[in-house]
């Protein structure tokens, strides 16, 4: 698997701020608009750079593969959490929240920033803490149909 540091010319990196997920008083991560990651990310063969409203993405923090829900408000896209397979992330209410889990043990909240990495534009993101480097295993998922067979056996 290709390794890619996050400081790599082919990995985006925006700063972005934590929000307030809903109601609840946990912090979510605010996604970007399209066009400031557009301005960012070279657009190769990828159709769609930008995950969309009810898409799972994988997301990495502390070396951790997480998979996350991204979900829509009145202000757009935001990861509320990031849960350890397809499965969880789809039924978050099942899993243990790894992302509240690791923004808490860094000492993170609403209004602060973190990190976002654009691995694998539309499949692949990292988070981290602002002046931190990591490294990614730069994978692409499956093609949409085969995840969508699988999404199907899975129920």
């Amino acid at each position: 698997m290709p390794r890619v540091p996050s400081d790599d010319e082919g990995v985006a990196s925006v700063r972005v701020s934590l929000a307030r997920s809903g109601g609840t008083r946990r912090p979510c991560v605010r996604l970007p608009a399209d066009d400031e990651l557009d301005a960012r990310v070279e657009s190769g063969s990828c159709e769609s750079l930008e995950p969309a409203d009810g898409d799972v993405v994988r997301v990495v923090f502390d070396r951790e593969k997480r998979y996350a829900p991204v979900r829509g408000d009145s202000r757009g896209r935001l990861i509320r959490g990031a849960y350890d397979n397809r499965r969880l992330a789809r039924e978050p209410g099942e899993g243990t929240n790894r992302l509240a889990a690791w923004l808490d043990a860094n000492g993170r909240e609403p209004g602060d920033s973190v990190v976002l990495d654009v691995v694998v534009p539309g499949e692949l993101y990292g988070l981290r803490n602002p002046g931190e480097r990591t490294v990614y295993e730069a994978t692409r998922g499956p093609r949409s149909s085969l995840a969508d067979i699988a999404r199907d056996l899975d129920g």
